[in-house]
C-alpha cells in the first residue's frame, strides 16, 4: 500500500485540528474553576459537572429528550419499513414519487411548519399544542427522510425481488422471508439510520421551543433557559450532549462491525 504524499496527511491533520479545536476549547473551558482575562485557566475542577448532573431539572430535560426521540424513530421505522418493502419489491415504479415526497420535510421551513401545526392544534378536536404527542408527530417526519435515504440505499444494494425470489424457491413465505432474510441484509443501513436520525432529532429546537416550550422541557429548552447561566455550566452541558452523542455512535459502529 502506497504512502500518502506529505501534502496530504498534512491537509488531514489541519482539518481534524480544525475540527477539534472548539471541542477542545470547550471541554477545557467546562473543567476550568476560573477563566477569564489570563490566556490559561486557573485549576480545574469538576464542580459544573457535579452540579450538572445532580440537577433534577436537567435529567428530566434529558429523560424526555430520549422518550420523545425514541417514540418518534419507532414510529418512524413502523411505518417506513412495510413502506420501503411493499415499494421496492411490488411497486417499483413509485420509488420516484417516493424520493419526491420524501423530501418535503426538508421543502418547508421549521418555523413555517411549527406556525401552521399550532394554528391546527391549539384548539378544536385535537389540542395537541404543549404536549410531547405534537413533538413525537412532529420529529416522525423529520427522521423519515433520513430513515428512508439510508434503507433504501441498502435496499437497492441487497437486489431485493432476486433476494426475495430465491426465499420463495427455498419455500419461505413472504412475511418469513422478509424478517428472515431481507432485514439481516439491511441491519447495518437500519443501525445507521437510527443513530444518524437520533443525532439529528436529539438537538432539534425549533419544534421543540414554539410548539411545547416549557410545558414539556426538553434538553434543548433547558439549555436555552441556561444561557444567561455561567459560561462553565453551559460549557458543561455541551460537553455532556457531545459525549453521550459520541458514545451513541461509536456503540452503533460496534455494533455493526461485530455483526458484518
Amino acid at each position: 500500500m502506497n504512502k500518502a504524499p506529505l501534502s496530504a496527511r498534512l491537509t488531514v491533520w489541519a482539518l481534524v485540528a480544525l475540527l477539534a479545536t472548539p471541542i477542545l476549547i470547550t471541554l477545557v473551558y467546562s473543567l476550568s474553576a476560573q477563566w477569564g482575562a489570563q490566556i490559561l485557566p486557573r485549576g480545574f475542577t469538576l464542580d459544573w459537572y457535579l452540579r450538572l448532573w445532580s440537577d433534577g431539572r436537567f435529567l428530566a430535560a434529558f429523560g424526555r429528550s430520549l422518550l420523545v426521540c425514541a417514540a418518534a424513530l419507532a414510529l418512524s421505522l413502523l411505518l417506513i419499513l412495510p413502506t420501503l418493502f411493499v415499494v421496492f419489491y411490488h411497486f417499483p415504479r413509485l420509488k420516484g414519487l417516493m424520493n419526491l415526497l420524501i423530501l418535503l420535510p426538508f421543502a418547508v421551513p421549521a418555523v413555517v411548519s411549527s406556525v401552521g401545526l399550532l394554528q391546527l392544534y391549539a384548539g378544536g378536536p385535537l389540542p395537541l399544542v404543549g404536549t410531547p404527542w405534537i413533538l413525537v408527530f412532529s420529529y416522525f417526519t423529520l427522521a423519515l427522510p433520513f430513515m428512508y435515504r439510508a434503507l433504501a440505499n441498502n435496499l437497492e444494494a441487497v437486489n431485493l425481488p432476486d433476494l426475495m425470489d430465491a426465499a420463495h424457491l427455498l419455500g419461505a413465505g413472504t412475511t418469513r422471508a422478509f424478517l428472515q432474510v431481507v432485514l439481516p441484509n439491511i441491519r447495518n443501513g437500519l443501525l445507521s439510520a437510527l443513530f444518524l436520525a437520533f443525532s439529528f432529532l436529539f438537538g432539534e429546537f425549533v419544534f421543540a421551543n414554539l410548539l411545547v416550550g416549557t410545558r414539556f422541557e426538553t434538553l434543548q429548552i433547558y439549555l436555552y433557559s441556561q444561557r444567561t447561566n455561567s459560561g462553565h455550566f453551559t460549557s458543561a452541558m455541551v460537553m455532556s450532549y457531545f459525549l453521550f452523542i459520541g458514545a451513541a455512535t461509536w456503540l452503533a459502529l460496534r455494533l455493526q462491525t461485530r455483526r458484518a
